[in-house]
């Protein structure tokens, strides 16, 4: 509730708690989803997480040996590692390790079913600068929309109105590799079905000034989350940093 109220001043707490409801909701249906992963056939699976612009991903793919995917916890983000059966670059996932090893042993079981290699985010800058002299191509899958520890904060920016530390990461290895970046939004439709599509948000990410993909990407995630709100998880201190957006004024 602490987070609707700032991302959304202008609604009432009535308002408010009908998307708190509509989100704990939602967010039983994550973890029955993801018990399921255990069970679910890539048939099924494909037919409950569709991809809306296979061929436009194809075609992208079909250009850019390396690609970084940028995405959020909205939706079904645990099936997204699905979409690694639709493409023949090699699939790879940054991950943060959790304290209980039995809890994060079956989340590396979940997230590994469908071909893609998981690594832990310690790990994660490593592994692609070793993937990267290798003759293969490759495709990083990252949830950037945590917050970052503030003494690695590198830049701030304007979320629901205010001002939070944004992971700048893929930003980085994309400015670093020359890879290029698509940005992944996730629609749910129903109870265990959900429409995905890739967007492209930059091919030539060396020229584009830096943190322009890090802000277009908050942008884009902000416009989702406003229009179904519920889809979002809301669990998380999204708003732990924040402070007040800089004003801009005319000279």
């Amino acid at each position: 509730m602490g987070n609707l109220k700032i991302a959304f001043p202008e609604k009432s707490k009535e308002e408010l708690t009908v998307i708190m409801k509509k989100f704990y909701s939602h967010f039983l249906d994550i973890f029955m989803e993801m018990f399921k992963t255990f069970s679910i056939s890539n048939e099924e699976i494909l037919k409950r997480f569709k991809l809306t612009n296979p061929e436009e991903l194809n075609d992208f793919m079909g250009r850019h040996e390396n690609i970084l995917l940028m995405s959020s916890h909205y939706a079904n983000f645990e099936w997204l590692f699905s979409l690694n059966l639709r493409v023949d670059h090699h699939g790879f996932a940054a991950y943060k390790k959790v304290n209980n090893k039995y809890f994060n042993k079956y989340i590396v079981r979940s997230r590994s079913r469908f071909n893609t290699t998981l690594i832990p985010t310690k790990e994660f800058i490593t592994a692609l600068g070793e993937n990267d002299k290798k003759e293969q191509n490759n495709v990083y899958g990252m949830l950037i929309d945590q917050s970052p520890k503030l003494h690695k904060t590198y830049h701030w920016t304007n979320f629901f109105g205010v001002e939070v530390p944004v992971i700048t990461g893929t930003e980085m290895l994309a400015k670093k590799y020359d890879y290029a970046v698509m940005y992944i939004e996730t629609t749910k439709i129903k109870r265990g079905f959900y429409e995905t599509k890739m967007e492209i948000l930059s091919e030539n990410p060396r020229e584009v000034p830096d943190f322009d993909i890090t802000d277009l990407f908050m942008k884009k995630l902000e416009a989702k989350i406003r229009k179904e709100p519920e889809y979002y998880f809301w669990t998380h201190k999204r708003f732990k940093y924040a402070r007040p957006a800089k004003v801009k004024t005319k000279l």
